[in-house]
């Protein structure tokens, strides 16, 4: 099997600007299960000091936060949206963030590449970062 490598991503010195820029982050794939990453990425930013946005198909409240349905459904600015979600999803992802026009940054997790995806939420002139922990990279630059 081929790994895809992102041909859009943000630097070290982007990266550290972007975390300083963000106050609220959109978790899109947030599970309640508190051994999956999505749980565990998303309560390290909640504790770092970053208001958490959950974005789920089920439950009502994760991490103490409320669930939204979706990007469309939350109703007060988002500066970042942090993807757990499979590559083939960041396409309509990358849309409703063009749609809701408040996104300035898109994070696609470890693992994660979507290149049309990342071009086109670039190309929106939203700063793009793929296959990264965003946890991993913010105590990398923050301790």
């Amino acid at each position: 099997m081929e790994c895809e490598f992102p041909t859009v991503n943000s630097n070290s010195e982007e990266i550290k600007t972007i975390f300083n820029n963000t106050k609220t982050i959109a978790v899109l794939g947030l599970s309640p299960d508190e051994s999956k990453d999505s749980n565990k990425v998303a309560k390290y930013l909640k504790e770092a000091g970053f208001k958490i946005v959950p974005v789920y198909p089920k439950e009502e409240e994760i991490l103490g936060e409320k669930v939204y349905r979706s990007l469309a459904e939350i109703p007060f600015p988002v500066d970042m949206v942090d993807i757990f979600r499979k590559p083939e999803a960041l396409d309509p992802i990358a849309d409703a963030c063009i749609a809701r026009g408040d996104i300035k940054y898109f994070w696609a997790q470890k693992g994660i590449v979507n290149n049309a995806a990342a071009e086109k939420a670039e190309k929106a002139g939203m700063k793009v970062v793929q296959n990264h922990c965003s946890m991993v990279e913010h105590r990398h630059l923050f301790g």
